[in-house]
């Protein structure tokens, strides 16, 4: 869980010490754009973009009763951000799965990726796609 919240978590304390630097130096009004833009960076990479995310096995399940794709993905993966954002308000369809949540669903992720836990990873209908096209994606969950 912990590792999750490290990324953001040194966006926000750099932009801190950036602030803070600017500040003394008498630049205000400039050290609260870069905390902001620090913050809306930690933001971005953190797990509250992402559909709540469910295990696995629940993931396969409902996969199979309705035909939706599973994501497998992880926090801080700039390509899992690309895909989350191109997919719009469609991405709540798919059943999101948070690889570091869930070992099982790291181990599957490693299965089809040779060893790897390379994310996103999109299973639909028990064939898997690694780092696909977001419009591949977004025609499936439709």
């Amino acid at each position: 869980m912990t590792r999750a919240w490290t990324l953001p978590t040194l966006l926000v304390l750099c932009g801190a010490i950036v602030a803070a630097g600017l500040t003394l130096q008498g630049h205000g009004a400039l050290a609260g754009g870069e905390l902001l833009v620090f913050a809306v960076l930690a933001a971005a990479h953190s797990p509250l973009v992402f559909p709540r995310s469910i295990s696995a096995s629940d993931a396969e399940r409902r996969s199979a009763a309705d035909g939706r794709p599973i994501v497998y993905w992880r926090p801080g993966c700039t390509y899992c951000l690309r895909l989350r954002f191109r997919l719009g308000r469609h991405a709540r369809r798919a059943h999101w799965v948070d690889i570091w949540r869930d070992p099982a669903a790291a181990a599957a992720v490693r299965a089809v990726n040779h060893g790897d836990e390379t994310v996103p990873t999109v299973v639909l209908a028990g064939r898997a796609r690694t780092n696909p096209d977001p419009a591949w994606v977004r025609a499936r969950l439709r």
